[in-house]
């Protein structure tokens, strides 16, 4: 079924909303290990019922189809909006424990030079491809849902960036500096780096 604009926006919108909410989840926890696979009902959500995240987008960019590229910054939009509307909606229930805890995090990650982030966002962008790809076309369902559990925990034990995820410590942590943005910008490349490379790989392997 062909996408209209309406459903691009509000389907990243309800995925940004499922990546919000799995991220409160593992900033409430101090176990970070439960807390890693309790985030993965997130991106679950978000592959079975069809939603438009970034993250599972942009490896499929190359090679380029018309209109893609824009579906992709409809994308970024939708979960940014999804994402901002869990962050202050949070906000309101007064647990400041979460937002304290978001604050402290995402006070680590402006600490990282620039190209610290980059390597680490894109390591995430490959973690999210195969997350993402797996589930697509792995044939056994519990093989399909392990790899995707698998590689959030991954990508989160190992501190890799996930652009997306990354803006609900943004929105609840009010650092709206241009450092932070940039950071986040910097995010949104190094996941689509990572998540293109390893696509344009399996590609080629694929045809040989």
């Amino acid at each position: 079924m062909k996408q209209t604009k309406e459903n691009v926006i509000l389907k990243s919108i309800m995925a940004g909303v499922y990546i919000g909410v799995a991220g409160l989840v593992y900033l409430s926890l101090d176990n970070h290990v439960i807390g890693a696979f309790l985030f993965s009902f997130g991106l679950l959500v978000v592959v079975t019922r069809g939603y438009f995240l970034y993250t599972g987008k942009v490896g499929y960019l190359l090679p380029y189809t018309k209109g893609y590229l824009v579906v992709l910054l409809k994308t970024i939009l939708g979960n940014m909006i999804g994402i901002a509307a869990v962050a202050f909606l949070f906000r309101l229930t007064g647990t400041s424990s979460v937002v304290t805890t978001s604050s402290d995090l995402f006070a680590l990650k402006l600490d990282h030079l620039w190209y610290e982030t980059l390597a680490l966002a894109i390591f995430c962008g490959m973690m999210m491809y195969i997350a993402v790809d797996s589930f697509k076309n792995v044939k056994h369902d519990l093989s399909k849902a392990l790899i995707l559990v698998f590689a959030v925990m991954i990508f989160i034990l190992s501190k890799f960036e996930h652009s997306i995820a990354n803006m609900l410590y943004f929105f609840l942590s009010d650092m709206y500096t241009l450092k932070a943005i940039l950071y986040l910008i910097l995010m949104i490349l190094g996941n689509a780096i990572g998540a293109v490379a390893l696509n344009l790989v399996e590609t080629k392997l694929a045809k040989n």
